[in-house]
C-alpha cells in the first residue's frame, strides 16, 4: 500500500488533506440518543448527515447515532464502519460537475446483531436512547399492502414468537427492547421510520403492535402510552456505492474509504412533530415539521418514486444501465413528464406550500443528473414492494374519476414482460432483485395462455383483475409489448392516445 494513502479513521483525521471537510466537533464528547437500524447509503446521506450538520453547529451532542446491522447482508457495512470508527465520506454531486465531499462523524458506533444480540438489545433499551429509527426498505415491514395483514409465516417472525429473548427480526428486537424498557423503567421512546412507505409511522406502529399482540399482549398498553410513531417523508437520491465512488475518494483525497456515499444536492425531510422523548433541533438544518405529512408523502411517492419506476422498468427493458441515461432518451423523458402531468398530478391532493409544476421540473432535473449514476437495477429492485404503493394508487384514483390510465397501465404490463422474459430487448439478462421474483415469474410466464395471469396476484393487485376498464387496456398493452421489438415504440404511440377515454 502506498504511504501516501490514508485509511479513514479517527486517528488519521488530523492528516487528511485540507480540501476535505472533516468533523469540527469533538466526537469523543458525543453520546448516542439515536439507535438506527439499517445503516445503508440513504441513511448516511440523509438522517446521519442532518445530525452531522447540527453537531457542526455545536448542537445535538447527545444525539449521535448507534448504527445497527440486523441481517447477514449488513456484515460488510458493519465491518467497514467499525474499522473506520463510524466515519465515512459523503460526496454531493451537482449536475454541472461540481462536487463537495465531507467526512461525516455523527455515527458514534456500529453493532452487529447476529454477533452481539445482547449488546444491541442493551443499546435499544437504555434510558439514554430516545429515538429508535430505521431504514429497512419498503419490503421490510412484512405486511400485505392490499389487505394490511401482517405476515406471521415469515420464518424469522415464527422464531421470534417462540423465542422472544433471542430475536432475529426487527419486530422481535424492537418488542424485546420495549419490554426491557418497561421492566427497567427506562422511559418512553420514539420509533421513527425513514422508509418510502406511505404513513410510515402508522405502518410501523401497526406491524409492531400486531406482532406484540401475538407475542406479549400485556406489553401493548405500555407501548400505547410510552411509544410514539411519527410519520415522515424522506427524499434524497442516493445510488448504491460503486467501485467508481471508492476510486474517486482514493484518487481525489488520498483516502481509503470502504463505504463512501455519493448523492445529489437535493435533500428533504418532512416529519410529524410527535416525539415522546425529545428530539434533535432538526428544524435548524432545514427539516420541516408539520401536523400532517400525508399530502407531502403522497406527492413524493406518486411523483418521484413512481417516476423512478416509470423510467426504471421501461429503461431496463430497453437496455439502459442508469436513470440518467434513460432521461437522455427523448421518448423516455417525454413519457415520464406526460405520466406525471396526465395521470399522477390529477390524482394528487392539494399540497400546501408546494408548487407542483416546479416540483416536477425539479424531478426531471434530478433524474437527469449525469453525476448521479443511479442504476436501473437498483430502482427496479423489490418492485413488488414499490409498484403497489407508487403506481397502483394513481391508477385506482383515475379509474374512480374516469381519468387516463393508459400510461400507468403500460408500466404494469411492462413489469409483467420484465419477469416473463428475464432479458432486455437487446438480449441481455436483467438483474432481477425481488423477494417475490419466483412468484412474479410464474404468473408472468402464463401470459401467453392467459393475458391476465400476472394480475391474478391479489396481494399485489387487489381486485384490479375484475375491473373491466383496466383489463381491457391491460390486454391491449400486453399484446403491443409482446408484439413490438422496441418498448420505446409502444411508449411513443401511447403518448398520443393517453388522454383518450377508454
Amino acid at each position: 500500500m502506498s504511504q501516501d494513502l490514508l485509511l479513514l479513521n479517527q486517528r488519521n483525521l488530523s492528516s487528511a488533506p485540507q480540501q476535505l471537510s472533516v468533523p469540527s466537533y469533538d466526537r469523543s464528547a458525543l453520546s448516542s440518543g439515536i439507535v438506527h437500524i439499517g445503516v445503508g447509503g440513504f441513511h448516511r446521506a440523509h438522517q446521519a448527515f442532518y445530525c452531522h450538520q447540527l453537531m457542526s453547529q455545536s448542537k445535538a451532542k447527545d444525539w449521535a447515532i448507534t448504527g445497527i446491522g440486523l441481517l447477514e447482508y449488513d456484515r460488510k457495512i458493519y465491518e467497514a464502519l467499525t474499522s473506520q470508527d463510524g466515519l465515512y465520506t459523503l460526496t454531493v454531486q451537482s449536475p454541472n460537475g461540481d462536487a463537495h465531499t465531507d467526512v461525516i462523524g455523527s455515527i458514534r458506533e456500529m453493532l452487529f446483531a447476529i454477533d452481539t444480540p445482547e449488546l444491541v438489545l442493551d443499546r435499544m433499551s437504555q434510558a439514554s436512547t430516545k429515538i429508535i429509527s430505521m431504514t429497512i426498505t419498503e419490503g421490510g415491514y412484512n405486511f400485505n399492502p392490499n389487505t394490511g395483514e401482517f405476515n406471521f409465516d415469515n420464518p424469522s417472525v415464527v422464531h421470534d414468537l417462540a423465542h422472544p429473548q433471542a430475536p432475529q427480526s426487527i419486530f422481535g428486537y424492537i418488542t424485546e427492547a420495549l419490554r426491557r424498557r418497561r421492566d427497567s423503567n427506562a422511559g418512553p421512546v420514539t420509533i421513527l421510520s425513514c422508509d418510502n412507505v406511505q404513513h410510515n409511522g402508522d405502518v410501523t406502529k401497526m406491524v409492531i403492535t400486531t406482532f406484540c399482540q401475538r407475542q406479549d399482549p400485556s406489553l401493548c398498553s405500555w407501548i400505547d402510552k410510552n411509544v410514539s410513531f411519527p410519520n415522515s417523508m424522506v427524499d434524497r437520491i442516493t445510488p448504491k456505492t460503486s467501485s467508481e465512488t471508492i476510486s474517486y475518494i482514493r484518487e481525489e483525497f488520498g483516502i481509503i474509504d470502504a463505504c463512501p456515499v455519493n448523492c445529489e444536492p437535493f435533500i428533504q425531510w418532512i416529519i410529524e412533530d410527535n416525539f415522546i422523548s425529545g428530539r434533535p433541533p432538526f428544524e435548524e438544518v432545514g427539516v420541516q415539521f408539520v401536523d400532517d405529512v400525508t399530502p407531502y408523502e403522497e406527492m413524493k411517492l406518486r411523483l418521484l418514486n413512481a417516476g423512478h419506476s416509470v423510467v426504471g422498468i421501461t429503461g431496463a427493458i430497453h437496455g439502459y444501465p442508469t436513470i440518467y441515461k434513460c432521461l437522455e432518451d427523448e421518448i423516455l423523458s417525454s413519457y415520464l413528464r406526460r405520466y406525471l402531468d396526465v395521470e399522477a398530478t390529477p390524482a394528487l391532493s392539494p399540497v400546501d406550500g408546494i408548487n407542483i409544476e416546479q416540483y416536477k421540473d425539479t424531478l426531471i432535473e434530478r433524474f437527469a443528473n449525469p453525476n448521479i449514476k443511479d442504476s436501473v437495477s437498483r430502482i427496479c429492485s423489490e418492485s413488488s414492494a414499490k409498484l403497489p404503493k407508487f403506481i397502483l394508487p394513481t391508477i385506482l384514483k383515475n379509474l374512480e374519476s374516469g381519468g387516463s390510465i393508459r400510461l400507468g397501465t403500460l408500466i404494469i404490463a411492462t413489469w409483467c414482460y420484465y419477469h416473463d422474459k428475464g432479458i432486455n430487448q437487446r438480449g441481455e439478462a436483467l438483474e432481477i432483485i425481488d423477494a417475490l421474483a419466483g412468484q412474479l415469474a410464474r404468473h408472468a410466464k402464463k401470459t401467453s395462455e392467459d393475458p391476465l395471469a400476472f394480475l391474478k396476484q391479489p396481494e399485489l393487485f387487489g381486485e384490479l383483475v375484475d375491473n373491466e376498464r383496466f383489463t381491457e387496456v391491460y390486454r391491449e398493452l400486453i399484446e403491443k409489448i409482446y408484439a413490438e421489438e422496441d418498448i420505446l415504440e409502444v411508449m411513443l404511440y401511447e403518448m398520443g392516445v393517453s388522454d383518450i377515454s377508454v
